[in-house]
């Protein structure tokens, strides 16, 4: 059988600015066959993107083409000139980017940008592309596909969002899909519908896929071959089974040792790295919360809200997209004035408007925002990212800043010379590694991480958490983790907030929230991490906690429990009608539910 896309010897070169031209994919020889998904997978920085982007004849500004075949369908597309590489573009081959939120244009109506490969292609007229994006959206399970279309991109969750990349991509029918990490930045419910929404598109339209991931429990789910990448060479290659199973390379099996247990197998297993009485008082304290959007009428995203963070400890902070994760920690550095409630620093109640604080006020307590595509100014060299807090806070001169630059680069292990480049010219990981050591340069004594490590691949994602640890016994810093990853958290997180729907439902020390009675939304978010093995997406999909609340968005109510429509356990005309009591499992762990401690404890996660 001929395979659909063949890449032969492909080389390709980078340049620098400044600097020459260096091989950054390095004879790379594959093939993909239709109806098969092949998976790329390796560190930021493998050639993992590069090579996907190839099968679109397309190299980023500052690379080149250097040597190798790309043949699609028989066909070299390298050989072919520009205009007449873009009738392939959209219509044969289809590209799903990682990051939907910048993949999209906010002033644009998502019906627009969905059709518009169809549109400009000449492939249908734009009725016959209405229709036909409202029948993806319903074959993907977006919610109201007939009005969707007239929205824009921020009126959707990020799990929508990313689903519309999806339908974007197959409105030509094309015969190949590129999908570059296409559910790193999702929490885990969302996840599994975006994978399960994938592997129905390629089952029905008989596609080809690449899948570019650093995530092997992703890999397990949807791949049927594996191609492990490293420095843009073949490290090894084989059945997703063999891969997962038995790996015979060594870089293979360190990609392996990084991946972080289930949480469960992790609840327990460990002692605290803090001692919360070893701090005469918290270095940071959210009293009562209660925050919105809106000028007008505001939209209340968090209700009464309270955290204790000590010096040196770690509080990770979970919870899907929606549920207010991210707007605790606008509230937290003064991005979001609240509503009510205070925020203290040190025992000194801080103003609610980051404006009326002072400037030590504002260094103390430093935000990585979650997508460093939007958050690194594009016009500006990395030196002078992290160099503004140098110079803002601390007044360093040009040659000291430049040293400082050097060596907070290096701490994020980053080369030195990376100061020179502008964001666009980083990957993914890279540019989320600036974010972080924009935040170390001011010098904080608690930090914000939103989503710090989620677009990371698993090695460097480990060696953020190593180092974040190794700055906390130096530095004394502490964190507040937000993140989707709970496996992260219950290996970073002296304690853990479930967040729903802005309320929180379960706190406490962590191996007290990963271990039974659990609430109802905790055991949802355990049940739904990805494991390592094939198969697992399937019967997750069976089971009560997936049928119940998998393909349901948070909904943020006034009245009951919000959960009550998701949960398994609810009681209809209690939990809809009245908030739920917070209860004590044991000192320090609080459970917010209507159902009794001991109807929780025997509600076991099953596999």
């Amino acid at each position: 059988m001929t395979a659909l896309l063949e890449i032969d010897d492909l080389w390709v070169e980078g340049r620098p600015p400044g600097g020459d031209f260096q091989s950054i994919v390095k004879g790379v020889s594959l093939s993909v066959n239709r109806g098969e998904v092949l998976a790329l997978i390796g560190e930021s920085g493998s050639g993992k993107s590069t090579i996907c982007l190839a099968a679109l004849a397309y190299a980023r500004p500052g690379c080149r083409f250097a040597g190798g075949k790309v043949l699609l369908e028989g066909q070299d597309i390298l050989a072919l000139e520009a205009e007449d590489r873009r009738p392939l573009r959209g219509a044969k081959v289809a590209y799903v980017a990682q990051s939907a939120a910048a993949a999209f244009n906010p002033a644009l109506t998502i019906g627009r940008q969905v059709t518009e490969v169809a549109r400009t292609h000449g492939l249908m007229s734009a009725a016959d592309a209405d229709r036909r994006a409202v029948e993806t959206y319903r074959s993907l399970d977006l919610p109201m596909p007939e009005q969707l279309g007239r929205l824009y991109p921020h009126q959707v969750s990020g799990g929508q969002l990313q689903r519309l990349m999806a339908a974007m991509a197959v409105s030509c029918d094309p015969m190949l899909l590129l999908l570059d990490e296409p559910t790193t930045a999702l929490d885990v419910t969302t996840q599994i519908e975006v994978l399960t929404a994938f592997k129905a598109v390629i089952k029905q339209h008989n596609s080809a896929a690449i899948y570019v991931t650093h995530d092997l429990s992703v890999v397990a789910q949807i791949a049927d071959r594996i191609i492990v990448l490293n420095d843009g060479m073949i490290m090894e290659q084989g059945t997703t089974q063999q891969i997962v199973e038995q790996p015979t390379h060594d870089y293979t099996k360190k990609l392996m040792m990084a991946v972080r247990p289930p949480p469960r197998s992790t609840a327990g297993g460990g002692t605290a790295r803090t001692d919360p009485s070893a701090s005469t008082a918290p270095v940071l304290e959210v009293r009562g919360i209660t925050a919105g959007y809106g000028r007008v009428k505001k939209k209340i995203v968090l209700r009464d809200v309270d955290l204790t963070v000590n010096s040196r400890q770690v509080v990770g902070v979970i919870g899907e997209s929606g549920c207010g994760k991210s707007t605790l920690a606008r509230v937290i550095s003064g991005l979001l004035p609240q509503v009510s409630g205070e925020i203290v620093h040190n025992g000194t109640v801080l103003a609610p408007a980051v404006e009326k604080r002072s400037k030590s006020e504002i260094q103390s307590i430093q935000i990585v925002f979650q997508m460093a595509d939007v958050a690194l100014n594009p016009r500006q060299r990395i030196r002078d990212i992290i160099g503004r807090p140098l110079e803002f806070y601390m007044n360093m001169g040009a040659a000291a800043r430049r040293e400082r630059v050097g060596e907070l680069l290096e701490l994020v292990e980053l080369p030195r010379e990376f100061a020179t480049r502008f964001p666009k010219e980083l990957s993914g990981g890279e540019k989320q590694r600036v974010n972080l050591a924009r935040a170390l340069a001011a010098e904080p004594d608690v930090i914000l991480c939103d989503e710090v490590a989620s677009s990371l691949d698993t090695v460097v994602g480990a060696a953020i958490i190593e180092l974040l640890k190794d700055l906390q016994e130096k530095l004394g810093v502490a964190y507040v983790f937000i993140s989707h990853d709970l496996s992260t958290v219950a290996s970073f997180a002296d304690e853990i907030m479930v967040l729903y729907a802005g309320r929180v439902v379960e706190r406490g020390p962590t191996m007290d929230v990963l271990s039974p009675p659990f609430h109802p939304y905790t055991r949802l978010l355990l049940s739904s991490v990805p494991e390592i093995r094939q198969g697992w997406l399937e019967d997750v999909m069976k089971t009560r906690e997936a049928i119940s609340g998998i393909s349901r968005e948070v909904e943020l109510t006034e009245v009951g429990c919000p959960f009550f429509a998701r949960c398994p356990l609810a009681i209809v005309g209690t939990c809809d009608t009245l908030p739920a009591p917070l209860q004590q499992t044991k000192v320090g762990h609080l459970v917010a539910c209507h159902r009794d401690i001991e109807d929780l404890a025997g509600e076991i996660i099953q596999h």
